[in-house]
Parts: C-alpha cells; sequence; structure tokens
C-alpha cells in the first residue's frame, strides 16, 4: 500500500471521530458536517506536512478546532443583512463631488474683484468683524459690509446658486456682526 493510500484509508477511519468532535463544537448536525469537510479538505491539502508516526486525530483534530475557532471569530464580524438595510446605511457619498466644488469655488473666488475677494475671505473665511476688516483694509464698516455683500452675490451667480440668502440665514448676535457666507 502506497503512502498516500495510506493516510487516505486512515483519514477515512477518522471521519466517526471527527463527526462526533465537531458536533460538540458546533452543537448543529449540519454545521458540524461543513467542518468534517472543511477539515478533511484542509489536512488533505497539508498532507505534506503531516508527519509520519504522530498521532493522525490529534493532527486532524487540531485542525478542525483551529478551523472552527477561525469560523466563529470570523462570523462575530460578519452582519446577517437579508433585507440589505446595513448595506444601504454603509454607503457613502463620493469624495470626488466635494473636491470638484471645492475647485468651482475656488475658480469663482479667484473671479472676484480684488477688493471684495479680500473683504469676503477677512470676514467669511479669517472670522474678522467688519469692524476689523475695515481697520485691515483701511476703509469704512459700511464699505466692508457693501463689498462682503457684493462678493456673496457674485459668487452666488458665477457658480449658479439660488436662495443662499435663505440658507446662510442666523440669528442671534452672532448674525448681527458677521453676514453669513458659505465658504
Amino acid at each position: 500500500m502506497t503512502e498516500i493510500t495510506a493516510l487516505k484509508t486512515a483519514l477515512l477511519a477518522e471521519l466517526p471521530s471527527l463527526r462526533a468532535f465537531a458536533i460538540s463544537l458546533t452543537g448543529s448536525p449540519d454545521r458540524a458536517d461543513d467542518l468534517v469537510q472543511e477539515t478533511v479538505m484542509k489536512a488533505w491539502a497539508a498532507r505534506a506536512s503531516f508527519t509520519e508516526g504522530t498521532s493522525l486525530r490529534a493532527w486532524l483534530f487540531t485542525i478542525m478546532r483551529n478551523t472552527c475557532f477561525s469560523q466563529y471569530r470570523k462570523a462575530r464580524r460578519e452582519v446577517q443583512d437579508t433585507d440589505g438595510e446595513a448595506a444601504a446605511r454603509l454607503v457613502s457619498t463620493p469624495a470626488q463631488h466635494g473636491h470638484l466644488d471645492l475647485a468651482d469655488f475656488r475658480t469663482a473666488l479667484d473671479e472676484l474683484v480684488p477688493d471684495q475677494r479680500e473683504a469676503l475671505i477677512l470676514v467669511g473665511a479669517s472670522g474678522f468683524s467688519y469692524e476689523e476688516a475695515a481697520e485691515i483694509c483701511g476703509c469704512a464698516v459700511g464699505t466692508i459690509k457693501s463689498r462682503v455683500n457684493r462678493a456673496r452675490q457674485r459668487l452666488m451667480q458665477l457658480m449658479s446658486i439660488d436662495g443662499l440668502d435663505d440658507i446662510g440665514a442666523s440669528t442671534g448676535p452672532i448674525a448681527a456682526d458677521r453676514p453669513a457666507v458659505a465658504l
């Protein structure tokens, strides 16, 4: 009898013991059968690593135990999602739209008149108050307010945005000091 035939015969002789052990591990005859099949397949694939003269049963039981625990760990990370609800919650919007929107905004911002762009960046992006921006630019507060307003209107026009005033409107003490500018 060849070495492979002897291993095959010994492997088949261990199937009832493997099945009993698999049932004790899984608690289910169906899952036990799957575990036995997986164990035999792994053992056959790794038959070259089996050392002749050692316990085949111990080697097979070790493979089965490790396979069972690996399946258990894998199953803990998996989510049963028969109706697709969990997958639907994992959907994220593509990031490239944000980059494209930002590129469009930068292009539109570059098209503004320099004094309007400066006022808008000081008040809207840098967070300066109208008074601070007026002092930085060396002009009246009303001039800064006018420049920011014209810059916002021009940006909306360049970017084809309608009704930004409704979205950007704010109430409270900050609204009196700063315009609602979406940068």
